[in-house]
């Protein structure tokens, strides 16, 4: 029966093993790379025989195709040696996996299904960290023989900081923040009863809860950032001064030269574990400053500057900023900086700018717009596509102050989510209405 229901909803040209190896690892994916990537493998290696568009007949793969070579020819020449070669492996499987999953996402049923299954996947993820924070539960927890390791850290990790089976907030804040979009679209979508929408508002209940409880602020930013873009232009009107009308006490609470009356009303309206945590209050005392995102992305430059063509090998910054600051950090937090740290600028300006395309191309076929949409049908998976769309702007900019790429389970959804974004371009079914 659950294979059954598995085989439903494969777009034509889909292998049927493969679409439903691609679902499970779906439903795997936030609980076990591992498994999820066995899955997923298997449906890559399926999606990828008997394509009419070759690899490298796609445009959209030639920066990918010429960014691999860059890499490569790098690697020979590297600061960080060996560590150059396994870097790799965080970008040329999935520049494969871009073209090769597209099969099983081309169709917007295929797609508002898949938005589906991650966000049962993130069950377990809310499930664990609420029971951290609010119950005390305490890892590692292990699964399966080891394939599945859940790291529980005690109280969270940062202390009292939301992670769940994540090894890290921000981390965990990162994945709650690509699959909000998509909980979002369910609660909103047109054609369920009562008893479904109150189980799916006490499921976004516990995601935002989840979310907020990971302390980190790019997770805060991007749950009020999905809103507007999953609710669709047309209520832009009505939603935006709303938004900021409720933001406004936040506003006022963290800005400097804010009126001394009106900042302290602000900050007796707005919790302080809020307004502190967001203009860093908390730890403007013992931070140094190496230890802040502007001391990192300023040596990243001056990295930059001496090896711009072909950079210093994957993983450099995190042996050249200890030499330099005295402070060992892992990476840029930002990740065009540490593209072009570790690969060239080339290699950056390449990924980077494909990332831009496919997000614009996309919303100029209409992503966000559904003034012409008639029936309820097409406006659920319209809905799921603006989600689509949202989770993967909201991913963009994550990787703006931060690396969450860097966990595989984060690094696999992005690619998915593009390698969606480049089927809603080509879609056969003309839904969208241009701008």
């Amino acid at each position: 029966m659950c294979f059954s229901w598995l085989s439903k909803s494969r777009p034509n040209d889909a292998h049927a093993v493969g679409w439903i190896t691609f679902q499970i690892g779906l439903i795997f994916l936030a609980s076990s790379a591992f498994i999820s990537g066995i899955f997923l493998i298997i449906s890559l290696v399926l999606g990828s025989r008997r394509r009419d568009l070759l690899f490298w007949n796609d445009p959209w793969n030639w920066p990918l195709l010429l960014s691999a070579i860059i890499m490569i020819f790098g690697c020979f020449n590297a600061y960080s040696g060996w560590l150059a070669w396994v870097g790799l492996c965080n970008w040329l499987p999935f520049f494969w996996a871009f073209w090769g999953l597209q099969p099983y996402l081309k169709t917007n049923i295929s797609r508002r299904r898949s938005a589906l299954l991650l966000l049962i996947g993130t069950l377990p993820v809310v499930v664990t960290g609420l029971g951290q924070i609010l119950w005390g539960w305490e890892g590692p927890w292990q699964l399966f023989g080891g394939l599945i390791v859940w790291f529980m850290s005690p109280n969270g990790n940062p202390n009292g900081r939301l992670s769940g089976l994540f090894d890290y907030a921000n981390i965990a804040g990162a994945w709650l923040a690509l699959v909000w979009p998509f909980s979002l679209a369910v609660l909103i979508q047109h054609g369920i009863n009562r008893i479904q929408r109150s189980l799916l508002l006490s499921l976004s209940i516990a995601i935002v809860t989840a979310l907020i409880l990971t302390d980190s602020r790019n997770a805060w930013g991007s749950l009020v950032l999905a809103i507007p873009f999953v609710v669709g232009p047309a209520s832009w009107f009505w939603l935006l001064p709303i938004l900021f009308l409720l933001l406004m006490p936040v506003i006022l609470a963290v800005l400097p030269g804010i009126h001394s009356d009106w900042q302290f009303w602000a900050r007796n309206v707005v919790p302080e574990e809020i307004w502190a945590r967001l203009n860093d209050m908390r730890y403007t005392e013992e931070r140094t400053l190496a230890s802040t995102r502007l001391s990192q992305w300023g040596e990243a430059f001056n990295l930059l500057v001496e090896r711009p063509w072909l950079g210093w090998g994957a993983a450099a910054f995190s042996i050249l900023y200890p030499l330099r600051t005295g402070k060992w950090h892992g990476h840029a937090h930002n990740l065009p900086l540490e593209l072009a740290v570790s690969h060239g600028l080339l290699a950056a300006f390449l990924i980077v700018g494909m990332v831009l395309a496919l997000l614009i191309t996309s919303l100029r076929r209409g992503v966000l717009n559904n003034t012409q949409i008639r029936k309820d049908e097409s406006l659920r998976l319209i809905i799921f596509d603006r989600a689509w769309w949202t989770s993967s702007f909201i991913l963009v900019v994550l990787h703006g102050t931060d690396m969450p790429f860097f966990d595989s389970r984060l690094n696999i959804a992005g690619w998915i989510l593009l390698a969606g974004l480049r089927c809603i371009i080509i879609s056969p079914k003309k839904i969208y209405s241009l701008f």
